[in-house]
Parts: C-alpha cells; sequence; structure tokens
C-alpha cells in the first residue's frame, strides 16, 4: 500500500486555519482520497491533555523551556498513536500545526535557540517532515483582532503584539528555508482567492496520486 500524504496548516493567531482546514479536508476527499484531521498540540487523549496545560492561561509564566518539551512530547505521542499509523494506511494526514509552529513560537517567539528545538525535531521525528505546509500569512494585528472576536484569549493569545510579529517572521523565514515543502498564503484575501491558492498548492500532491 502507497504511504499516505502528510499536510500541515500553519500560521499565526486568526488567520483562518479551521475554515482552511475544512476546505483542504473536503477537497482533497472529493477525490477519493481518505483523510484524518488533527491538530497539535493535540490528537490524541495525552496529547489533548497537554494542549489544556499549554493553553490555560493559569500558567502564563510557565517556562519557555518546559513550554518547548511538553509541546514535542505530545508530538511524540501524536506521531506514535496517530500520525505515523495513518499514513501507514495509505490515509492522508492533514494536521492544523506541526513543527514550523515549535521554531515560530518557541524559536522566533520565545527567543529559544533553534538548534534545541532542531535536536529534539531530529529525536522524535526521525527524518519524518510532512509532504506539503501551508503557511497562511496576515499582519498579525489583523489577525488578532479576528481571534478576538471568537472567544477568551488563550495564553498564547494573551501575548503582546511584538510577540506575533515574530511568530510571523519565523514562519516566514521557515518558508524560505524550504521552498519545496512551504507555500505561503496571503490569507489577508477574500477566500475564493484564498481557496484557489490552496487548490494550487494541493495540485501536484493530487497529480501524484
Amino acid at each position: 500500500m502507497r504511504r499516505g500524504r502528510f499536510i500541515t496548516v500553519e500560521g499565526g493567531e486568526g488567520v483562518g486555519k479551521t475554515t482552511s482546514l475544512a476546505f483542504i479536508a473536503e477537497y482533497i476527499r472529493a477525490r477519493g482520497h481518505r483523510v484524518v484531521c488533527t491538530r497539535e498540540p493535540g490528537g490524541t487523549p495525552l496529547g489533548e491533555a497537554l494542549r489544556g496545560l499549554l493553553l490555560d492561561p493559569r500558567y502564563q509564566g510557565m517556562d519557555p523551556e518546559c513550554e518547548l518539551l511538553l509541546m514535542f512530547a505530545a508530538r511524540a505521542q501524536h506521531l506514535s498513536e496517530r500520525i505515523r499509523p495513518a499514513l501507514a494506511r495509505g490515509e492522508w494526514v492533514l494536521c492544523d500545526r506541526f513543527t514550523d509552529a515549535t521554531y515560530a513560537y518557541q524559536g522566533y517567539g520565545r527567543g529559544l535557540p533553534l538548534a534545541q528545538i532542531e535536536a529534539l525535531e531530529r529525536m522524535v521525528q526521525q527524518g519524518l517532515q510532512p509532504d506539503l505546509t501551508l503557511v497562511l500569512d496576515m499582519p498579525p494585528a489583523e489577525g488578532l483582532e479576528r481571534a478576538g472576536k471568537r472567544s477568551a484569549p488563550d495564553r498564547f493569545e494573551q501575548e503582546r503584539l511584538a510577540f506575533f510579529e515574530r511568530v510571523r517572521t519565523g514562519y516566514l523565514a521557515r518558508a524560505r528555508e524550504a521552498p519545496e515543502r512551504c507555500c505561503v498564503i496571503d490569507a489577508a484575501r477574500p477566500p475564493a482567492q484564498v481557496e484557489a491558492a490552496i487548490q494550487a498548492a494541493l495540485a501536484p500532491l493530487l497529480e501524484e496520486a
């Protein structure tokens, strides 16, 4: 059986990941593929418990290295329990954030050494990378305004604008470093234009399948 495809959707707060993920899942399923939708941190019972700790505003003083290790602990379980088995079954895995988010948030946002993240990535992922990463991009102030209309802010959403500016810089840097995998999409455009850009980015993978 042919290995499935692994697609990640990245971006800062309020860029429209939820809407885009639903569109992508429907688009791929319509072409005859089984799709597993998941998220990080989370995706498994243990991962969701860790997600609760990571997003809880009560832990605003969490040490950045503790945050980083919790992210990779959740990822290790996610890969073992859900992502790798689904790919082995030939399913397409669609994930709301993955390791690029760790580089953006804990590396560029928190200022942790990228070498630390790289070491954990090698240990946990053992070479596994997404086949395609869609980076939804927009000015952080606009994204935060959108996100603020949804619900009470979580621990990350309570950060200052400068933090999210650094996160955006991190995402764009990651995309430049891996152009064969990453596609930056202007998420500030009208929804129809965003969907058209997503379709264009998905086309090579779907043609190969």
